[in-house]
């Protein structure tokens, strides 16, 4: 797992958030764990083949999940993770890796991603890699951790 490619996440934030009314976007914690993510309430994991390999998994609370989900939606109000929550959290997720799919391929790394799965509740889920980078992004004061299990493809 090399470092380097948590910095294509960082600047999908940047890219993304702002186009959904979300301004107030920084880096929190960064933190190296294994191959087991424990879930805070919600995670969406998308798979990664191509040059590189592995896949991505977010993970939330269900309340910041429903509070990114309100002001996706311009403030309306969010009172459950329900269909519609579910598909924008994972629509959500789909642009933030569709995003650093691209900063990829400006570096010559050419990447495919997986539709998003969602899963709610309290569980532990499995990377495919032994070790994961997590990255924790706060947004509108609301963490957003990012989990990198990617590597090149041999």
């Amino acid at each position: 797992m090399d470092v380097k490619y948590i910095n294509p996440f960082f600047d999908a934030f940047l890219n993304v958030m702002p186009e959904l009314g979300i301004k107030d976007i920084k880096k929190g914690n960064i933190s190296l764990r294994g191959k087991i993510i424990e879930s805070m309430g919600v995670l969406i994991i998308i798979g990664i083949v191509g040059d590189l390999k592995g896949n991505i998994i977010y993970e939330t609370t269900i309340e910041n999940a429903k509070a990114i989900v309100s002001k996706m939606m311009m403030g309306a109000p969010v009172k459950e993770l329900d269909e519609m929550a579910q598909s924008a959290i994972e629509e959500l997720t789909n642009m933030l890796t569709a995003n650093a799919a691209t900063s990829f391929s400006n570096e010559g790394l050419r990447i495919d991603i997986s539709p998003p799965t969602l899963m709610y509740g309290n569980f532990k889920a499995s990377s495919n890699a032994d070790k994961t980078i997590c990255v924790e992004m706060i947004i509108d004061g609301l963490s957003f951790r990012v989990n990198v299990a990617i590597e090149k493809y041999k």
